[in-house]
């Protein structure tokens, strides 16, 4: 008798498992910061803050990525900056890329990157500056 036997587990299931398993380790947000952060340091060294600029050029959408550190920019090629955007993107898989934002690692704070104006323009008292 032939009975058909699986003999391997599918690929999504192993990432299922394998994301569960991570999530179990990572017992706390501390941990989750400093995992992050680690990651970070070993795609581009010295990275201590991620912007993320979304632009549209040429009717296509790109996403341009700063890496700063406590000094500066870091100097990284094209597939450093590529890498810490996808760590971002699997981190916070929830966030809302389409507009910038700013991930400080040490204090592991994604937040909005809305650009501002000095208070000496008087930009934001013109008429309709504010909703």
């Amino acid at each position: 008798m032939n009975n058909e036997q699986r003999t391997r587990i599918p690929r999504a299931a192993q990432a299922v498992k394998g994301a569960r398993k991570a999530r179990a380790r990572i017992s706390s947000r501390a941990e989750f910061v400093r995992i992050v952060a680690a990651q970070l340091d070993e795609i581009a060294p010295g990275t201590v803050r991620v912007r993320t600029i979304p632009v549209t050029r040429d009717d296509r959408r790109r996403t341009f990525i700063v890496l700063d550190s406590a000094t500066g920019p870091v100097g990284a090629d094209r597939e450093q900056h590529r890498a810490a955007y996808g760590l971002l993107q699997r981190a916070f898989p929830v966030a809302d890329w389409s507009v910038p934002r700013s991930y400080d690692a040490r204090t592991g704070v994604l937040a909005v990157d809305q650009p501002t104006a000095p208070a000496a323009l008087g930009l934001d008292t013109a008429e309709g500056a504010r909703p």
